[in-house]
């Protein structure tokens, strides 16, 4: 067996190597390798990567592979691979069946099992405290990037797409405030409203809370059976995440060509360099301050921060991630509550890229802004980015309606449009690493990390 494995890690690399070789000896001109050799040798390396996956099993690695697999296919096979979004969407339609009934359960056993209020509401204060200073950090990091680059200097502006309109959709600071709330729980379900399911689901623990315990025990048991039921339920699902996930890759490639990165990739290296920035000095001396074990960190977020890389969706990586909170010894009941709000709050991936983008458009149309107009817009995009999560191309929609509050064109927004999922990518596994940091910190805060075991359910689906 250790002969096998040995001989499969072997082939691998020898794969991976000769079609590396001989890609950089095209792409240097030193000989004129037949496309065709070029091919074979890429998939010779994508076989490697399949015969090395079914060795390890691991839905992590696999999830990995089908990233790799399915660029191959979107660059070999683009007709092909835009017709494979359907098996995308069938996945993430799935996984969103989840997020509701997971919050709502999570929530209320979080907040009606805990015996002490007071503490809610302390964590609460922290959770906001926290996320507040994170983000607005990452604004400032983001305005820095972008303002170093210069990435919109020189940018011809093309014609805006006839194909495809976003819509600017202006809020006042009413109807922000109004739009937390829900007015019809299933309404809000309904349209993925993340913020207001957890407004609903806090407000109904609260109450249930404060039943006696005859009467709150029912729905409490219920709440704890649902919670358990959709982490089963996300268990199944998972199975279909590789296919999921490969075929989201496969489709980006496919749609827009690996060439777009050409004329885009200042704009795209500058946010993926602050976005590493921000990891390093930020969420790393925030672990080691609140003595968080890295190790044991970095491999519980390794596969929900993937799913969310791959998929571009932050829903995609909540059950899991919660899942893989609990597991490295945050309680339930700081899951539920901090992760959900993060979610909303938490956005540190989507602020950065706000306050990069918004000062881009302005670069890209010739328009100088002074630092203090640069505040000003990029704390009006955070503000209004609020509770957006999950939301498809939110981020362009509050882009267009803050350029036409400061009176900016929108032509460089569509610009962004073009690789606007290569860099959905990196801001929204960003965010999902802020939101898992964040419980482990608030955990720690309370004095009530590594205290707690996970439940039966949660430990089987993390070791499958």
């Amino acid at each position: 067996m250790q002969r096998l494995k040995t001989g499969t890690v072997l082939f691998l690399l020898s794969t991976l190597t000769l079609a590396a070789v001989l890609a950089s000896v095209t792409w240097a001109g030193l000989l004129g390798i037949p496309s065709e050799i070029l091919l074979a040798s890429r998939w010779l390396a994508v076989a490697g990567l399949v015969a090395y996956g079914l060795k390890r099993r691991s839905l992590t690695t696999w999830i990995l592979i089908s990233m790799v697999v399915g660029a191959e296919i979107g660059h070999d096979l683009p007709a092909v691979a835009v017709n494979l979004r359907t098996l995308s969407l069938v996945f993430l339609r799935m996984i969103k069946t989840i997020i509701a009934p997971l919050l709502f359960a999570t929530l209320v056993v979080g907040v009606a099992g805990h015996s002490d209020l007071k503490q809610v509401g302390r964590m609460g204060v922290k959770a906001l405290v926290y996320f507040e200073i994170v983000t607005t950090i990452a604004l400032f990091i983001g305005l820095a990037a972008i303002n170093l680059s210069q990435a919109g200097r020189g940018i011809n502006l093309p014609p805006a797409p006839k194909t495809e309109e976003i819509k600017a959709v202006q809020k006042s600071a009413s109807e922000i405030i109004q739009h937390v709330f829900p007015e019809n729980i299933a309404k809000s379900i309904a349209e993925g409203e993340v913020l207001q399911v957890v407004v609903f689901s806090l407000l109904f623990g609260v109450a249930l809370a404060m039943l006696p315990e005859a009467r709150r025990r029912p729905l409490l048991s219920f709440a704890e059976s649902l919670a358990e039921t959709m982490f089963k339920f996300t268990n199944i699902v998972m199975l279909f995440a590789p296919v999921g996930v490969g075929a989201a890759i496969a489709y980006t490639v496919g749609h827009m060509g690996l060439g777009i990165l050409v004329n885009l990739a200042k704009l795209l290296g500058t946010l993926y360099v602050a976005l590493i920035v921000f990891i390093l000095l930020v969420f790393l001396p925030v672990a080691l301050i609140a003595r968080v074990p890295i190790r044991k960190f970095i491999a519980a977020v390794a596969e929900p921060v993937s799913l969310a890389f791959a998929t571009t969706s932050s829903e995609a990586a909540l059950p899991r991630a919660m899942e893989a909170m609990e597991a490295i010894g945050v309680p339930r009941k700081i899951v539920a509550f901090v992760m959900p709000t993060g979610y909303s709050f938490n956005l540190d991936g989507t602020t950065l890229y706000l306050s990069l983008a918004s000062v881009f458009v302005a670069q890209a149309a010739g328009i100088h802004m002074g630092f203090g107009q640069q505040l000003l817009m990029v704390f009006t995009l955070m503000l209004t980015s609020k509770g957006v999560a999950g939301v498809p191309r939110a981020s362009l929609v509050i882009l267009l309606g803050t350029a036409a509050s400061f009176h900016l064109p929108v032509e460089p927004i569509f610009i962004i449009l073009g690789i606007d999922e290569l860099m959905d990518m990196a801001r929204t596994s960003t965010n999902v690493l802020g939101n898992c940091l964040a419980t482990v910190v608030v955990a720690r805060w309370e004095g009530e990390f590594g205290k707690a075991h996970p439940s039966s359910v949660v430990q089987e689906a993390l070791t499958d």
